[in-house]
């Protein structure tokens, strides 16, 4: 009669444990998403966002470190100016934003 009442108890036993794992691994998950993914993607956005604010006429720094002056906005990239004639058509993405100052 004992060893019924065991090994019943150990199955119903072992059926909640794997929901309260399952439990606990999308708490993690969602602990993780909310924490580090989530904000990560709030700040690139921002970041996209200021690089497509920039406009002809803004001094720039790109990732890089070249200096220069926005002469011409297209689609996916910038021509600079860098020195007196010399143009340089660089890609959006490359252009140096501070994370910090972009709130």
């Amino acid at each position: 009669m004992n060893q019924l009442f065991l090994l019943s108890a150990q199955g119903q036993g072992g059926q909640g444990g794997g929901w309260s794992m399952l439990i606990f691994f999308v708490a993690i998950i969602l602990v993780f998403w909310l924490f580090m993914i989530r904000p990560q993607q709030k700040r690139q956005k921002k970041v996209q966002e200021a690089r497509e604010a920039l406009k002809r006429g803004d001094e720039i720094i790109t990732i890089g470190g070249i200096h220069g002056k926005i002469v011409d906005v297209r689609e996916k990239t910038f021509v600079i100016s860098v020195e007196d004639n010399s143009h340089i058509e660089i890609e959006k993405a490359a252009v140096a934003i501070d994370e910090n100052s972009v709130k």
